[in-house]
């Protein structure tokens, strides 16, 4: 298997220097990428998302499931797709939590990376990915399909499902890591940040931007300094265009960090384009390519260019409105009553007060956006 370094070379020496969104590719979807070799979340591995803190998170998106499901008139087909959903962490908290729409839920894990994709397995008993559409609104063949048992019922896929449902979509920590462009602000204009190869591995190279690409970042973010710089962050945009392409009712959810473009131009760049490995923050995305997560704040703007969010509040406010104050005061009584004998339960209870804490961090987690499309 090549090394990232070795196909980014391959590609310069047949293309010349690559644009931004090649590197952030080969960096983490190549085989031998940071995602591609199995890379990601979890206390042991690089980095913590809210799904990792602890099963706190997954009870309460399952408590929201229920309440958009109750939105929906409670359909008998509810389709769940977990994008970006790693190694299955958050499933396995959702179903654990047992929501009331468990009989009709028919929750989709979607997954671009193989090796984390085969992590599904465990501790989920999957099922053919045509058992979570039968009788969902739009699916084709109904009639003809064997009816599938009561769920809930879980799949696997690569990419997002073909055809329309009645679905949530939720999308935690995805959309940073989705392939962008990168522009500088220079004394002629706005310029493209390339990646070209030195004698001793690789280095930026400015050149020119396209006409059309100087004009949306000079709409976007108008009147920027010299060596100010802005993504161009079409992997995300276009991901959410196809996201709610699938979404017959029901709403589509994005759990992120989140700036405006104008607000990325008056900051440092390396304030919003970051990288991780091994829980550390590093500098330069083009050292130890395949090694380290490369990320990027997810400019709101850009994507309300497709389709403004019907909703975009904090995560903070997000998990209050769904009672993480409630199960947090409910995690203190079960353990002052068992406190004194606690069993594994009671352990888990204790635990929701850290991860609150965490969870809700306004320096942190809490500060993250949480945007809601509706159908």
């Amino acid at each position: 298997m090549e090394s990232v370094a070795a196909l980014l070379r391959t590609e310069i020496e047949r293309h010349g220097p690559v644009p931004y969104h090649r590197l952030v590719e080969l960096a983490l979807y190549a085989d031998s990428g940071f995602y591609g070799a199995g890379g990601g979340a979890g206390r042991r591995r690089d980095f913590i998302t809210s799904v990792e803190v602890g099963p706190l998170f997954g009870t309460i998106v399952a408590r929201a499931l229920d309440q958009w499901w109750d939105d929906l008139g409670r359909p008998d087909s509810f389709v769940v797709v977990d994008a970006g959903a790693g190694p299955g962490t958050l499933a396995r908290s959702v179903l654990r939590a047992a929501p009331t729409c468990a009989p009709a839920l028919r929750y989709v894990l979607v997954e671009r990376s193989a090796r984390l994709r085969a992590q599904h397995g465990d501790g989920l008993e999957l099922c053919p990915p045509h058992w979570s559409f039968a009788g969902s609104r739009g699916a084709a063949d109904d009639d003809d399909a064997v009816a599938p048992p009561p769920g809930p019922t879980v799949c696997s896929l690569a990419e997002l499902p073909a055809g329309e449902f009645t679905a949530v979509v939720i999308a935690n920590e995805l959309l940073d890591n989705l392939a962008f462009d990168l522009l500088e602000h220079t004394d002629g204009g706005w310029a493209e940040v390339r990646v070209a190869r030195t004698t001793s591995g690789f280095a930026e190279l400015l050149v020119p931007a396209t006409q059309g690409a100087a004009e949306l970042a000079e709409r976007l973010a108008p009147g920027s300094p010299v060596g100010a710089r802005v993504p161009l962050q079409h992997g995300a945009a276009d991901w959410l265009q196809r996201a709610l392409s699938i979404v017959s009712a029901g709403r589509l959810v994005v759990l992120d960090y989140a700036d405006t473009t104008a607000s990325m131009a008056r900051r440092s760049a390396s304030e919003w384009l970051r990288t991780y490995r091994a829980h550390d923050r590093g500098h330069d995305p083009l050292a130890d390519l395949g090694a380290q997560d490369i990320t990027c704040e997810v400019a709101v703007d850009q994507l309300a260019r497709v389709r403004p969010p019907d909703l975009d509040r904090s995560q903070a406010d997000f998990l209050r409105e769904h009672g993480i104050d409630d199960l947090v005061d409910e995690g203190r009584r079960v353990w002052q009553e068992r406190a004194a004998a606690p069993d594994l339960e009671a352990m888990t209870m204790r635990s929701r007060v850290r991860e609150a804490e965490a969870l809700l961090d306004p320096a942190g987690l809490g500060s993250f956006r949480v945007l809601e499309w509706e159908r």
